[in-house]
């Protein structure tokens, strides 16, 4: 008798259920913590107008409210000089001089002081004329250098910006035509006509000022070289007013406390070129400075 066929018996093997995605809720939270973290991290070692200027974005978007964080379009505008933060704008402007070729023989004739009216820059002179040649308001190859590099910088600012022109005492000869006064007003333009042409906003100069030998660097030592020279004024800009909370109080004094100027030579800036870049040389009457 034949036997029975063998039973086959089939298991199949499940396996268990899909568990789902939970596990990507968890770690987005653990991101999104860490995320916060750095940034905390990162704040707390920012500058105060960083800090003020990020928690008024988060506080309006739209930055009509206190005018803080959107009000400006780029990170160079967003950086407001006032007498709050002054030095830091020192500062930055220290390190990118030290970019120049020949910042090690410049640097002794480079100064920097915060005044009542701003961040006063004053570029000195040497007895040989190291920005200038003697006599003359033609500028020199490295003193473009450097007014183009302070141009770019200060180009970024919305601060407004005086430029001085002031000489030694040495005299022109008797009867000359063109004097200490119109030098030191030439040599003023000059550097205006440059920076203008390298950087610097056609309405961010607003005077342009020649003070002849009237202020010296020096009064005891009115023929010292150092006497000749050519100051920028980063002037100060007060902190915009709200808009809104502050629509109804009286909006304070935008004066400042600034040097009284004399008002026999002062100018205006009257734009005139030749060309991009090009400094004006003018043709000097009588003889030669001394």
């Amino acid at each position: 008798m034949p036997s029975p066929p063998p039973i086959i018996i089939k298991k199949k093997v499940s396996h268990g259920g899909h568990h789902g995605g939970a596990w990507k809720v968890a770690y987005a939270d653990f991101v999104t913590a860490m995320m916060a973290l750095f940034i905390v991290l990162w704040l707390m070692n920012s500058s105060k107008q960083i800090q003020e200027a990020v928690g008024g974005y988060f506080k309006d978007p739209s930055g009509s409210s206190k005018m803080v964080g959107t009000d400006m379009r780029g990170a160079g505008e967003n950086f407001v000089v006032t007498r709050d933060n002054m030095k830091e704008l020192k500062e930055q402007l220290q390190k990118s001089i030290r970019q120049i070729p020949k910042f090690d023989e410049l640097q002794s004739h480079i100064e920097m002081t915060v005044t009542n009216e701003g961040l006063r820059i004053e570029l000195t002179e040497t007895a040989n004329g190291i920005f200038f040649e003697s006599g003359s308001d033609k500028m020199s190859a490295d003193g473009s250098d450097l007014v183009k590099l302070l141009a770019v910088e200060l180009g970024k600012l919305p601060n407004t910006i005086a430029i001085e022109g002031h000489t030694d005492s040495k005299p022109y000869p008797p009867g000359a035509i063109y004097t200490n006064w119109e030098l030191s007003s030439d040599r003023a333009n000059s550097a205006r006509r440059l920076m203008q042409n390298n950087g610097i906003r056609q309405d961010q100069i607003t005077q342009v000022r020649g003070f002849a030998d009237q202020r010296l660097r020096k009064p005891d030592a009115p023929l010292d070289p150092s006497n000749r020279r050519i100051s920028l004024i980063v002037q100060y800009l007060n902190k915009p007013a709200n808009t809104g909370e502050q629509a109804h109080e009286k909006s304070p004094s935008t004066s400042l406390d600034s040097e009284k100027l004399p008002t026999g030579n002062q100018l205006q800036s009257g734009p005139k070129r030749t060309g991009a870049g090009s400094i004006e040389a003018i043709e000097k009457v009588g003889t030669e400075k001394k």
